[in-house]
């Protein structure tokens, strides 16, 4: 019969160096780039940052979630209040989803990028 394989305590099944260490919404993945998990909120009046909590930053978004207008506004919106270009900010996960991951190719560090979400907060 074969035996079990040992766990230690705590420790997760299929748990992996390779994912980025995280302290709130706002981290630095292996590659140097910044990224920022967003709850999404599509179909508003006004763009914006709803609330910066540990999880997430919500955003929400001045357009329809319909054939990727509120993805689009998404990025222009986070780079707009970033202070980068467009093409810095892109969509890493979650197309379809509520909850995403963007990526900010810039040399701005986690904290400056959570320090500017949070002075942009409604």
């Amino acid at each position: 019969m074969p035996q079990k394989q040992k766990r230690v305590k705590g420790q997760q099944a299929g748990a992996t160096a390779a994912e980025p260490e995280s302290t709130g919404p706002v981290s630095l993945d292996r590659s140097g780039s910044v990224s920022i998990v967003v709850r999404a909120k599509p179909g508003s009046k006004h763009s914006g940052i709803t609330d910066v909590s540990t999880e997430a930053v919500g955003v929400s978004i001045a357009a329809p979630p319909t054939d990727g207008e509120a993805n689009a506004e998404l990025i222009r919106f986070l780079a707009s209040v970033l202070d980068v270009k467009k093409s810095q900010v892109s969509l890493d996960k979650g197309s379809r989803s509520r909850d995403k991951i963007l990526t900010v190719d810039s040399s701005l560090s986690p904290e400056e990028v959570l320090r500017r979400l949070r002075q942009s907060t409604d």
